[in-house]
């Protein structure tokens, strides 16, 4: 009962939709309707603006952390299920929120927030390689995808270096989770039409 428990709650975390719910109550504003559609971040500080974006990026970030932190609840305390786990599934919630019609976000930030939860110097080591490629390509896609090969390659020096694969795969999930959520992206990227940032 209390695996079935955590697992759902992991998912029901992954699945607040916060640029929706954000969208909606502030700026009675359903972004699903506007710019890419998405419900993520990037298109979150497109309609929204600057400000409902940082909110929205920071609580699917915080999203996963939270669900890879679930066993500290002493009712947790118990669980068998590795805190990888429960941020996947909390990263399945964010792309697939049953609060929001199944129609979600691409995975980045919520994954950063797993990475952060369970080991903290990695999600620096993303957030400098986002910010890297950002400058260099102007496309936060383009950004999103580049760190989570960076993601891949630190998993698997992580890996040897600690003997955890459990977090290779799981990066390596995620990561084949962020390319298939960007695969328009990927297709406006090779034609020369993916929109470009402009403050950075």
């Amino acid at each position: 009962m209390v695996t079935a428990i955590i697992l759902i709650c992991a998912y029901l975390l992954g699945s607040i939709p916060s640029g929706l719910w954000i969208g909606k109550i502030f700026f009675k504003t359903d972004i699903r309707e506007h710019g890419s559609g998405n419900l993520g971040g990037t298109n979150s500080f497109r309609v929204l603006g600057k400000k409902a974006g940082l909110i929205v990026t920071a609580l699917d970030i915080l999203k996963g952390t939270a669900a890879v932190l679930l066993p500290l609840i002493p009712y947790f305390a118990d669980t068998s299920i590795h805190p990888l786990i429960l941020g996947g599934i909390a990263v399945f919630g964010h792309m697939f929120p049953i609060f929001a019609g199944f129609r979600g976000g691409k995975a980045v930030a919520t994954s950063g927030g797993v990475l952060l939860g369970y080991t903290w110097p990695f999600f620096i080591v993303l957030i400098v390689g986002f910010f890297i490629a950002l400058k260099l390509s102007k496309m936060v896609s383009f950004s999103s995808m580049a760190v989570a090969v960076v993601g891949l390659v630190y998993s698997i020096v992580y890996w040897i270096v600690t003997g955890d694969y459990a977090l290779f795969i799981v990066v390596a999930i995620l990561a084949a989770f962020i390319f298939y959520r960007h695969r328009a992206n990927i297709k406006r990227i090779r034609e020369g039409t993916e929109p470009k940032v402009k403050w950075i």
